[in-house]
């Protein structure tokens, strides 16, 4: 039996970082170079994992005779007064996790982050553990007796998913609470939409719209009969966003981000490749009644943020924005279209319910991820750490 070559860890090029993810099936968003500038308060690198490619007789990347086979976005958040700091990937990073050798891709990351100042490592593997139908997730909901997600049994279970999870508490990683206090942390479940069949075929517009629920299809159809218009937006709409925005999480009380945050994520992600940012809009007699922003890495289509007007709701923007977010995906060779965070809560007296069943309506199923995971490099400086951001909640 050959012994795998040894990997790697350094430095590259943001445009090496570009150019690999560029070259996946999928990859987070946020492990884009571009995201970097999205996060100008942490200091950012683009790592990359590479192994001896001469006796493979492959491509090479890097220094001659080396092939990059993974790649990773680090943000680095310094600890007050020191130069010592958390190397967060998050939703990372981009390696082979059904590998049954997780620790020949993870320790040369964490000695190199070691000899950059990091004094504790975060991460998000992007890999599925679990999944539940929309028809499970709403029978959820109606029972009383159930009240979190993980009440009810999975359609599936994950085995590589399942492989991670046992590696990682071996090699000494600290799984992380979803709603812990450090500000970064990315959600642990998901909604999402398949838009193709379990064979890889695609599925049609039909068939998506089809596993929609009966009330998903009525306002698609009602806000056509009231003349909704969706289209594509530009740079300059924006601002109409953000407007209808801050009027949304005024209503639904949550804290709006500033419009200079839109602004440059959009010109970030759109100067890394077309079609990788979209800014949608839906307007009922010149009225803009709601908006949204979608992203696309590779097969993984996300709905990002959205915004909807209190007035003119019974037109139905939000759902026509979103099928048009959907077929927009589907024409573009999607594998999936992410609603991105849910919360685990099943109980119908809970706040989030509602959200969740605005979701369930679309027919997808919820994921659950790996999570979020801790390495301590440093035990002091990474509780003096983690008490500082709990103090900042």
């Amino acid at each position: 039996m050959t012994t795998p070559t040894p990997l790697t860890v350094r430095a590259i090029t943001t445009a090496e970082h570009a150019a690999y993810v560029a070259a996946q099936p999928s990859a987070s968003f946020l492990q884009t170079p571009g995201w970097a500038q999205v996060k100008p308060e942490w200091r950012a690198e683009s790592l990359g994992w590479f192994r001896d490619a001469s006796s493979l007789g492959s491509s090479t990347q890097g220094f001659a005779g080396e092939e990059l086979v993974g790649a990773a976005l680090v943000l680095y958040r310094q600890l007050p007064r020191l130069k010592r700091y958390l190397a967060y990937l998050p939703e990372g990073p981009v390696i082979d996790w059904t590998t049954e050798d997780l620790d020949s891709w993870l320790a040369p990351m964490t000695r190199h982050l070691s000899r950059q100042g990091a004094f504790g490592v975060r991460m998000g593997p992007p890999v599925v553990t679990r999944r539940w139908s929309a028809a499970q997730v709403k029978e959820g909901i109606a029972n009383e007796s159930v009240h979190r997600l993980t009440d009810v049994p999975p359609l599936e279970r994950n085995q590589t998913g399942a492989c991670v999870v046992s590696q990682l508490h071996e090699l000494g990683w600290r799984p992380q609470a979803v709603e812990g206090g450090f500000a970064a942390g990315q959600p642990q479940y998901n909604f999402v939409i398949p838009l193709v069949h379990d064979d890889g075929t695609p599925r049609t517009e039909d068939e998506v719209l089809a596993g929609m629920n009966q009330l998903w299809r009525r306002n698609i159809k009602k806000a056509a009969k009231q003349g909704v218009v969706v289209e594509r937006g530009t740079r300059a709409d924006l601002k109409a966003f953000h407007d209808l925005y801050v009027h949304t999480a005024e209503r639904d009380h949550f804290t709006p981000r500033g419009l200079r945050y839109f602004e440059t994520m959009y010109d970030a992600l759109s100067a890394e490749a077309d079609g990788r940012i979209t800014l949608w809009t839906a307007r009922h007699e010149g009225d803009l009644v709601a908006s949204t922003i979608a992203i696309r890495v590779g097969t993984h289509s996300w709905y990002s943020y959205g915004a909807s007007s209190t007035e003119k709701r019974d037109v139905r923007g939000s759902n026509a924005v979103q099928w048009a977010m959907i077929s927009d995906a589907l024409a573009a060779g999607a594998a999936v279209y992410d609603l991105r965070g849910i919360t685990d809560t099943l109980d119908a007296d809970d706040s989030h319910v509602g959200l969740i069943q605005f979701k369930v309506g679309t027919g997808g199923e919820a994921v659950e991820y790996v999570g979020e995971w801790d390495l301590p490099l440093n035990r002091p400086l990474y509780k003096a750490f983690d008490l500082y951001m709990g103090r900042r909640g």
